[in-house]
């Protein structure tokens, strides 16, 4: 593996990039994602931290064009976009998980838009200034498979244990507007499409959260679990046929029209599963009373590891093994690996 010096917004990074010499090894394509998928629009955060200052290495605008990663980004020897990422690494600032994962970039690579303005997210029809957004809502299209999931757990119990999410909507976090008590701007999650398998299962689940909208110390707000395809995350049993397999394909749609989220699910062996919610409204009680109404948001996809090496949060601390060695955690059972064999937004 060698380094290229790639420009990643206005920082110039030295970042591995796949050679001959690593395709022999490992298998995987000669090519780069961006000759197979269109990166334009998107930026990835890998689990590492090559120029050591103290954060979570991410790549985008042009640079997306060019890059792979031989561990956490890479296409296969079907030219299929893989995404892997092990328990323990280094994480973004207000997350306890690792993760290999896509973050919408509306700017594609023009920097002159700052990655927190108005024309680097998407808006629901509710919102006061949605004309001024990018878009008015959105739609992310994506075919994946999930490899393998964390098999080691100190708690197994706690609902993330042994899943990983591999598409979501991410709410833009405004502090200003939370300072302003405003119900908006936490920077929640609508959505969050999870595989969770526990080990000795044959089938794992797949189910989508959707989180409550309200401030981060409000103790209502939490994940609701809705079920695809066998159990949601708060079940321990196995689901037999009625679930997923690992390296099973299944496709999700996600379509934002007006404040509406329409989702569809699909795969080979099962019936297609929709649901339809209106984000500009409470989900229940406990809810938000707007709901989502007056935030601004990105889609995400990936492999987002929820095995988190944390114990500590009651929910959260799944407490999964992990040394940070990414070829040794992934020899002991300690990662994530998700398959796309299809990625579109807004109708790339």
């Amino acid at each position: 593996m060698k380094k290229t010096l790639i420009l990643a917004g206005s920082m110039l990074l030295a970042l591995p990039t796949l050679t001959l010499a690593d395709v022999a090894n490992n298998g995987v394509s000669n090519a780069v994602p961006a000759d197979k998928f269109d990166m334009r629009n998107w930026k990835i955060t890998i689990p590492s931290d090559i120029n050591q200052d103290g954060r979570v290495d991410e790549i985008e605008g042009v640079a997306m064009l060019s890059y792979a990663h031989q561990d956490f980004f890479f296409l296969d020897k079907d030219n299929n976009m893989v995404f892997e990422v092990q328990n323990q690494a280094i994480t973004t600032k207000n997350s306890k998980n690792a993760r290999s994962e896509l973050r919408q970039m509306p700017r594609g690579a023009d920097f002159s838009i700052d990655t927190s303005d108005k024309l680097n997210q998407w808006a629901l029809s509710s919102h006061p200034q949605a004309k001024e957004y990018s878009d008015v809502g959105g739609t992310l299209e994506a075919t994946v498979k999930v490899n393998h999931v964390a098999e080691n757990a100190k708690h197994p119990e706690r609902p993330p244990a042994h899943s990983v999410v591999v598409g979501q909507i991410h709410a833009k976090k405004h502090d200003q507007l939370i300072k302003a008590k405003t119900g908006f701007g936490h920077g929640n999650e609508p959505l969050k499409i999870f595989f969770k398998k526990f080990p000795g299962h044959q089938y794992g689940s797949v189910f989508w959260n959707y989180e409550r909208n309200l401030e981060k110390k409000d103790p209502n707000r939490m994940d609701i679990s809705l079920p695809v395809w066998g159990n949601t995350w708060e079940n321990q049993a196995e689901p037999g046929k009625a679930g997923i397999a690992l390296g099973e394909e299944f496709s999700y749609k996600v379509n934002i029209e007006g404040t509406i989220m329409h989702l569809t699910f699909e795969t080979a062996r099962h019936k297609p599963v929709s649901y339809d919610i209106d984000l500009s409204k409470a989900y229940d009680e406990k809810d938000h009373a707007q709901g989502y109404a007056e935030d601004d948001f990105y889609f995400k996809a990936g492999a987002y590891g929820q095995c988190s090496v944390s114990d500590k949060h009651a929910v959260w601390g799944t407490g999964c093994e992990g040394t940070g060695d990414f070829a040794k955690d992934k020899k002991d059972g300690n990662y994530s690996s998700v398959t796309f064999s299809a990625l579109k937004l807004n109708g790339q």
